[in-house]
């Protein structure tokens, strides 16, 4: 009976990728996914048996039958969306931090100042803004950051002869290296895994390297490719800015001083050990502080409600998608028992190598939403392989970030990268082939850094 509910299993999830991968809706697609894993748990017997806890006496006790339907149902339906509203409020506050940054002119700034260096120094010019995009995401997050610092960055990079496709992918994968400490993406991965802890020292560690390692192998990737920045590729590239509207806004004045606002709430958490929110919440009253935003009670409450608004539809999307995940890792944490004896006889259970290994040899299986993506069918990996306990949440939890920061830096169905080959005017072909290998090679260093630092 189980190997048959398991086959009903994967079969929904092929149907699932197949639907994912030819544009289907993610939320949709992951609530219709709850409903049937429940309808399998129910005919497997897994929603007759829960084990619950007395509101007022506070007594656990094993319950049968019609009750147990209830709990299980609601701790799917319920109980699992109610107990991930402390993670929502920390992607508020943090896409509210980010939006202070573009909005105060903080960003901006940066570019604009790298972007002065002109051709005279070309890849010292190249790898500041690599140094500066990273700078920025390590708080900054979500499409429309993305947008307002890439309208910015990429043409500092076109004017110095790199060509389209190589200045996007610079840009995608510069983006993607600083995620692993930024505490909007780090909060979605702990989606899957609640036990983790960003303040984890080890974490903190890996975070640090596995940037490091994907910005110098961007580095490298700007080198390898140094002989294609010549005079004839700066005139090509001056003619296509002369199509796009470049420079047409002003950018606020602010102080050097205000280029450190994206480090203030990492410091804070990480050195302070300060939970994320207050961190958040401070970074942005000091950014309205120090950018000349609180000049006058008016400006000051205008600012803060301004950028409040839009750091929250930044989001809005993320939230109701993240929020329907959890009824899908509910339905798949009920499910367990079906599919767990199948599963421990395929992923290495107490071979860490060996499955950081794998996970870097199939990192490709991450593209296109694939079952290696955590925002995308991965999702239903994860909570398959969450759900087996075979290994801590705060090892999990990098294994599965490696792989989909893989996808975020250079795959086609990422959001901000889709915007940047549209303005760019980069095909998905040559967006893939710069990309791919390049964060093929930087996801399988950061797997088996996964194994160094937590084995």
């Amino acid at each position: 009976m189980n190997t048959v509910l398991v086959i009903l299993m994967l079969l929904r999830f092929a149907i699932f990728v197949y639907y994912i991968l030819h544009g289907g809706n993610m939320t949709i697609g992951f609530l219709v996914m709850a409903v049937v894993w429940t309808i399998i748990g129910f005919a497997g017997g897994e929603l007759n048996h829960a084990i619950v806890t007395n509101a007022t006496t506070g007594k656990i006790s094993n319950v049968t039958g019609t009750t147990a339907i209830v709990a299980n149902l609601q701790t799917i339906f319920n109980d699992k969306i109610v107990a991930y509203g402390g993670t929502i409020v920390t992607i508020v506050f943090g896409s509210w931090f980010g939006r202070t940054l573009v909005d105060s002119g903080v960003a901006a700034s940066i570019s604009t100042d790298v972007g002065k260096l002109g051709e005279k120094k070309k890849m010292l010019t190249a790898i500041l803004v690599v140094l500066v995009t990273a700078l920025i995401f390590l708080s900054a997050y979500g499409v429309g950051s993305v947008v307002a610092i890439g309208v910015v960055l990429l043409p500092v990079l076109l004017k110095i002869g790199i060509p389209r496709p190589i200045a996007l992918t610079t840009f995608t994968v510069s983006v993607g290296a600083p995620l692993y400490l930024n505490t909007i993406q780090y909060n979605q991965f702990k989606a899957f895994f609640p036990k983790a802890n960003y303040s984890d020292p080890n974490y903190i560690k890996f975070g640090f390297i596995a940037m490091t390692v994907q910005l110098i192998l961007v580095i490298i990737f700007l080198f390898i490719n140094k002989r294609k920045y010549t005079d004839e590729q700066i005139e090509e590239n001056n003619k296509f800015l002369a199509t796009k509207e470049v420079g047409t806004e002003s950018v606020p004045t602010v102080s050097k001083f205000s280029w450190l606002m994206p480090l203030v709430p990492v410091v804070l958490s990480m050195v302070f050990k300060m939970q994320s929110v207050a961190a958040l919440l401070i970074a942005v009253v000091l950014t309205a502080l120090v950018t000349g935003q609180a000049k006058s009670w008016k400006k000051f409450v205008n600012f803060l409600d301004g950028t409040a608004q839009r750091g929250v539809k930044d989001v809005s999307g993320l939230i109701i998608f993240l929020l329907v995940l959890m009824t899908f890792q509910g339905a798949a944490g009920v499910d367990a028992k079906i599919f767990t004896p199948i599963f421990r006889n395929i992923i290495p259970q107490h071979n860490l190598l060996l499955l950081t290994i794998g996970l870097g040899v199939l990192a490709p299986l991450a593209l296109m939403r694939g079952p290696l993506m955590a925002f995308g069918s991965g999702a239903a990996t994860v909570a398959v392989l969450s759900s087996l306990n075979i290994l801590p949440d705060s090892t999990l939890l990098p294994l599965i970030a490696v792989a989909s920061i893989f996808a975020i830096s250079a795959d086609i169905t990422q959001s901000w990268n889709v915007w940047g080959m549209d303005y760019l005017e980069v095909k998905t072909k040559a967006f893939l082939k710069n990309g791919v290998p390049l964060m093929w090679v930087a996801t399988f260093i950061n797997q088996l850094l996964v194994w160094v630092i937590f084995h």
